[in-house]
């Protein structure tokens, strides 16, 4: 066990799908635990046909499951069932994220595992929970921004409701399920028993929303803004994201802006002043910021230190000097795709090396054979398992 790799020893069976799940096991193994995902034979989690697919892969895949080792397992056969248990033999962890009552039916819910597995820490993640009128609906990433009022209030100068495009659900889902299951396993050093986490995308979805739904409560449903002028502008030649929160902001807003009388100007002077006449103020500061290019404001704003940057494309983003300085974006190969992929580095996670198994995401059923044999399975065993449709084992 080091801080690079604390959790070097744990054994993880991976159930899970998508990627709220696979990339919360995805962490685990990036932190040293051997993770075994488990996929239905043929496409195997659905995230690998989600998007444009590379070979056996897509983003979602890709992403959701460096470093782990893949089985392909039919569980709807007994031997398949038979063969899961014997991949959770001293499991420490086990995903699962079918919908409620799915996991049950296959005979691997909480209580049964458990049973033999007094000490495995289970996480189970679903849309909506395990229980409610609502649970056994199916939910994506876009069903709960529209549930929990995320896309509601993500408004455009249009009017309309814009969905967040980069699965903001999911992903929050996937790091509140790896927190809950990180204190989980710290705890677990003093229990005799480990532990069910339920995680949902709902429960993830509300809580990243946190300030702002308290805010909208109290505020009579609408949240007012921490401070004006502030949003995405329109200059010369694109966009820029500039903040001006308090007075002294404004006031260096003014002289960059070379309008210094404005800063004194009655309907103002204050924050107060200034959100009562947010119409007023943006009438001035728009067309002034539009007449401009985002290189002639961005020096300027550099200069008086305020908040500010011009949007980029993501390309731009991955060639920008900061970006590179800080070691941030780490190139990867990985199989059935024609370039390297960018993997953003996480915060305490060694440095990963291209081409070796922590920076590769396997393809269904790539270590069946392998991960069988570790668990006792011989070659005789293997050959008739996968003859009779039971396993299969990837290219």
């Amino acid at each position: 066990m080091s801080y690079e790799a604390p959790f070097a020893g744990l054994k993880v069976v991976d159930l899970s799908q998508g990627i709220a799940g696979p990339y919360c096991a995805m962490m685990l193994a990036q932190y040293g635990a051997d993770v075994i995902k488990v996929e239905s034979i043929g496409e195997g989690d659905w995230a690998r046909a989600l998007g444009v697919r590379y070979g056996d892969h897509t983003a979602f895949s890709i992403i959701g499951n460096l470093g782990k080792r893949s089985v392909a397992l039919n569980l709807k056969d007994e031997e398949g069932k038979a063969v899961l248990w014997r991949l959770l033999r001293g499991a420490d962890v086990f995903l699962e994220g079918f919908r409620p009552g799915v996991i049950k039916r296959l005979g691997f819910d909480y209580e049964t595992v458990s049973a033999r597995e007094p000490g495995l820490i289970y996480v189970s993640i679903s849309g909506f929970g395990q229980t409610g009128p609502l649970a056994e609906r199916p939910a994506m990433d876009p069903v709960l921004q529209a549930y929990t009022g995320l896309m509601a209030e993500n408004r455009g100068e249009d009017g309309i409701p814009h969905r967040v495009p980069v699965i903001v659900v999911d992903m929050s889902t996937a790091l509140y399920a790896f927190q809950a299951l990180s204190a989980a396993l710290y705890a677990r050093r003093n229990q005799a028993r480990g532990r069910y986490i339920d995680a949902s995308l709902m429960q993830a979805a509300t809580a990243l929303q946190s300030i702002r739904l308290m805010a909208c409560h109290l505020e009579g449903g609408t949240m007012r803004p921490g401070g004006v002028p502030g949003g995405v502008f329109k200059t010369a030649d694109g966009w820029m994201s500039i903040l001006a929160i308090n007075d002294r902001d404004w006031q260096a807003l003014c002289g960059v802006l070379d309008m210094p009388d404005l800063a004194r100007d009655a309907r103002f002077v204050t924050a107060a002043d200034r959100q009562r006449n947010d119409v007023a103020c943006y009438g001035i500061v728009r067309p002034a910021i539009a007449a401009q290019p985002s290189a002639h404001w961005s020096a300027r704003l550099t200069a008086a230190r305020l908040m500010h940057e011009r949007l980029n494309s993501y390309a731009e983003f991955l060639a920008q000097p900061q970006v590179e300085a800080t070691g941030l974006i780490q190139w990867l190969s990985q199989p059935h795709v024609p370039q390297k992929v960018p993997v953003p580095a996480l915060p305490g996670m060694a440095t990963l090396a291209d081409g070796t198994p922590a920076a590769t995401a396997p393809v269904c059923g790539q270590h069946t054979a392998a991960i069988l044999r570790e668990h006792g399975y011989g070659d005789a065993d293997i050959t008739r398992l996968a003859a009779s449709g039971v396993i299969a084992a990837g290219q």
